[in-house]
């Protein structure tokens, strides 16, 4: 029986990303007065699922668990989305309205972007959308100092000029994504890259700085912008849509758990794009554990004691 538990298990898991109904073990058996925290396998989005479990933790009675290193967006919302997880640490606006609500076409306007996801999030998933912890991780092309100044790069466009030489690594997600991936890219910009290199999301920053990549799509809040002193392009085109990031929660949770509601919203505005690529750097560079970076943070601001209640 064991064995066969097992073997559900280890199956259950490779079948996530094709998304199907079947629950993983042991994330629907928590107790009533439980908090199931969904939270991907990045950085950031571990350091923020444990800055949530320390607020529920100081300002409650409730216990709580983190789902840890599930592989992405969409995976996260399934769990969700089946009550596998009462909510997710961090979810970009920008990706759900593209992915998840279907809108192929993207779009900068984050007031609509805003408007939409909440209101589509809470009529067709039940589940609400709070407001934004105060950043976006927004995609960002980058390439180092030299690199830039060779060049005189200021610009995605500014690339142009050099493209088609250029080895880029990108998300591996990005290459096909529709709406704001590789081909609505150069359709905006009008140039392709001479060879794209799909890679994982943590390998692109050390591939730039040890000169195997000429640029790369990387994240803005990430730490190791400042480890490798990359230089950021502006997007000038407005390309990518904003990625809001915010705690999305079940509705069933916040009546289930009425006082989630007070607690969660004690973070809104509480973070900035810059005060988060120093808690990523504090991981990424000084291999500290996201737990004791948001720890920390937290207490330093003393659990945000005058925040919206």
């Amino acid at each position: 029986m064991k064995l066969k538990r097992t073997l559900t298990g280890l199956l259950c898991l490779l079948l996530v990303p094709l998304l199907t109904s079947c629950s993983l073990p042991g994330l629907s058996s928590s107790g009533k007065d439980t908090v199931r925290i969904a939270a991907q396998n990045t950085t950031e989005q571990q350091i923020m699922a444990a800055m949530v479990q320390g607020m529920i933790n100081h300002y409650s009675n409730l216990k709580t668990t983190v789902i840890n290193n599930l592989g992405s967006g969409t995976v996260s919302f399934q769990a969700q989305k089946r009550g596998d997880a009462d909510l997710t640490a961090i979810r970009y606006n920008g990706t759900d309205y593209q992915t998840v609500l279907k809108n192929e076409k993207a779009t900068t306007d984050s007031k609509k972007v805003d408007q939409t996801v909440r209101k589509l999030f809470d009529q067709r998933y039940d589940m609400t959308y709070f407001p934004s912890y105060g950043f976006a991780d927004t995609y960002q092309f980058m390439v180092t100092q030299q690199f830039a100044k060779k060049y005189h790069l200021e610009t995605v466009s500014d690339l142009e000029k050099v493209a088609p030489k250029m080895r880029v690594g990108i998300d591996q997600i990005w290459l096909n994504r529709q709406g704001d991936g590789y081909a609505g890219f150069q359709k905006k910009y009008g140039f392709s890259f001479g060879h794209v290199y799909p890679m994982q999301i943590g390998l692109v920053y050390s591939a730039l700085a040890n000169g195997k990549m000429d640029a790369v799509l990387g994240y803005s809040t990430d730490g190791r912008i400042s480890s490798y002193n990359l230089k950021l392009l502006k997007d000038d085109r407005h390309f990518f849509p904003p990625y809001q990031a915010s705690v999305v929660v079940n509705n069933q949770a916040l009546k289930a758990h009425p006082e989630l509601k007070g607690i969660l919203r004690r973070l809104d505005g509480k973070i900035s794009l810059k005060t988060m690529q120093q808690l990523n750097y504090k991981v990424d560079n000084n291999l500290q554990e996201p737990t004791v970076v948001a720890q920390q943070f937290l207490k330093q601001h003393h659990y945000f004691e005058g925040g919206q209640n």
